[in-house]
């Protein structure tokens, strides 16, 4: 017979049982139990957080950057509350979390009890899955769903809602092998015939052009891609969050597209005639207004692992769905296996024409102002750190200067909020990402008015020796949207400006940390080389921008994808 474990001991064993490392999260009454038994054991280390949303976001970081599932733990009620903007920013991006929330008591569930709140109803519309165990009996298999849910497929966060006296109650423990479950199936191999379909369009194209997206990160396939990319010649753009799929040093990349997109991404994307969507899904951000997209002929294979996301907004000609990596290696097998190559002579053509667009040169900026472009800061930092760094970053105007000018080559590398567009959210998930990679370089890029939204977790960073390093891009203004009102709203800058901000170096200093101010262009690089000389010290440091520096390109809202303002 099984030894008989409480239910607060039962969700320790299963995360043990996971190989999970570290959890994030904070206590409170419903989760004691819980906290008990993390106390009693060391497998898994708890990282206590001075904010549930904090704990999302670096249980997020955590995921992003080392491709596992991510772990937070919160109390009920206003706890569960706090955390909801980390889940829908995960939500949003694909990333595979597993949030364990304290619950009342099963008895008082419904009657208003002191910290209720429905976690399930609440949470259904911003996570892949939820579940309230109301019986200890189902706690063990229901935690190793929850992981297979989050990890699998097109991955996401997934909440498990524990009720208190469940946490106290005991029954025998076994930890399932494995987990089936008859309405969840994830596809992960292609349609073979599809793939043909693709291989064949792939070859007969004149103005080709690959559009990678975070699947290709999720999937684990920035190595098929970029042999894809390589072996075909073709042009390949990132979205924001498939930056580093793709090297973005190398000869083929045209960088990112969309709204802050260079001009010869977006210019490429307009006027391809194939179009090799590969695990992107056609948002508003990256083509603009879908009318606009077509009025430009192409063909478009898309690969993508949910088949919901395949034409959701843009209507394709040749659907895969399936795993990106277990796709690309087969196509990939097919155009070896293939004779033919693509028109060399139209593919020289096409780059020419590119090239053209490329020297338009759409992320040109002032080098000789006597003030900090923000700009600067970033090829300096890229520099410093030879590209080596991982990059976190909040919501604004410094996080597309980030993406423009930080060349990432590598995948996991750069951790921001995409889809959701969380302030705050920088900070923490540097956090995670430095408990994923100890001896790893960790950046932040943030703005004065993002840091702000979690500035408590410099606690935290104290408390566990997190030597961060952060960039505060400080133009005294919430930068974006002091820019879309300019362009927009008649230069009315309805509460954009920021009057009242701290002393950074001095709140920095209060938190036992270093702080920096740097007021001159001159400055830049000498101050990021001390930074990161100091490497068991969070060093943050405060850069005085250009208030009217402004993200170019642009596409406004509604407009497409080739009506950018340049300047």
């Amino acid at each position: 017979m099984n030894t008989e474990l409480t239910g607060a001991e039962i969700t320790i064993r299963c995360l043990q049982e996971q190989g999970v490392d570290y959890i994030f999260g904070y206590p409170g009454g419903a989760v004691l139990f819980i906290y008990d038994e993390l106390f009693k054991q060391d497998k898994v280390k708890h990282v206590l957080v001075r904010h549930e949303q904090a704990a999302v976001h670096a249980a997020d970081g955590y995921a992003r950057s080392s491709n596992k599932v991510g772990v937070a733990l919160v109390t009920s009620g206003p706890g569960v509350t706090n955390a909801i903007t980390g889940i829908a920013t995960a939500y949003m991006d694909s990333i595979p979390l597993v949030i364990i929330s304290g619950q009342v008591p099963t008895y008082a569930i419904g009657l208003d009890a002191f910290q209720e709140v429905d976690a399930v109803g609440i949470t259904r519309p911003c996570v892949k899955h939820n579940f309230l165990v109301k019986d200890i009996a189902e706690l063990a298999t229901t935690i190793k769903k929850a992981f297979y849910i989050a990890s699998t497929g097109r991955p996401g966060p997934v909440l498990v809602d524990i009720p208190k006296d469940v946490s106290q109650q005991k029954t025998g423990f076994s930890y399932p092998e494995s987990v089936a479950m008859r309405s969840y199936n994830p596809v992960t191999k292609g349609h073979s015939g599809q793939i043909r379909k693709a291989a064949q369009l792939i070859l007969d194209a004149k103005r080709p052009m690959v559009y990678a997206g975070g699947g290709v990160i999720l999937s684990d396939a920035a190595l098929q891609l970029t042999e894809l990319v390589r072996m075909l010649g073709f042009p390949c753009t990132n979205t924001l969050m498939g930056l580093g799929g793709f090297p973005a040093t190398d000869k083929h990349s045209v960088g990112m597209l969309g709204m802050h997109g260079t001009y010869e991404a977006n210019m490429a994307m307009q006027h391809c005639d194939v179009l090799i969507a590969i695990g992107a899904r056609f948002d508003d951000r990256v083509i603009g207004n879908p009318k606009h997209f077509f009025n430009e002929e192409r063909k478009i294979i898309h690969i993508d692992i949910d088949p919901s996301s395949i034409s959701k907004r843009v209507k394709v000609d040749i659907p895969i769905v399936g795993s990106v990596s277990d796709v690309l290696d087969e196509l990939i097998k097919l155009l070896h296996a293939h004779k033919g190559k693509p028109d060399q002579v139209a593919l020289k053509a096409w780059w020419a024409q590119i090239d053209l667009w490329r020297a338009r040169d759409c992320l040109k900026y002032d080098r000789t102002s006597a003030i900090i472009k923000p700009q600067m800061v970033v090829e300096k930092l890229y520099q410093v750190t030879e590209g080596n760094a991982f990059i976190t970053s909040d919501v604004g105007q410094h996080q597309m200067w980030a993406a423009q000018f930080y060349k990432f080559d590598k995948p996991r590398r750069w951790i921001n909020s995409g889809g959701l567009g969380t302030m705050g959210f920088g900070l923490p998930a540097a956090m995670g990402v430095q408990f994923a990679n100890p001896q790893g370089l960790v950046a932040c890029i943030t703005g004065e008015a993002s840091i702000q939204m979690c500035i408590q977790e410099l606690s935290t960073c104290k408390q566990y020796g997190l030597p961060l390093k952060i960039i505060n891009l400080n133009n005294r203004y919430m930068g974006m949207v002091r820019q879309w009102q300019e362009f927009f709203h008649g230069n009315r800058y309805a509460e954009s400006y920021m009057n009242a901000l701290p002393d950074f170096v001095k709140l920095a200093e209060s938190y036992g940390h270093v702080g920096m101010k740097i007021e001159q262009p001159s400055d830049i690089e000498g101050a990021l080389k001390e930074a990161f000389s100091l490497k068991d010290r969070l060093v943050f440091m405060d850069f005085i921008t250009d208030q009217t520096e402004n993200v170019f390109p642009m596409v406004p809202g509604g407009k497409g994808l080739s009506e950018m303002i340049l300047v």
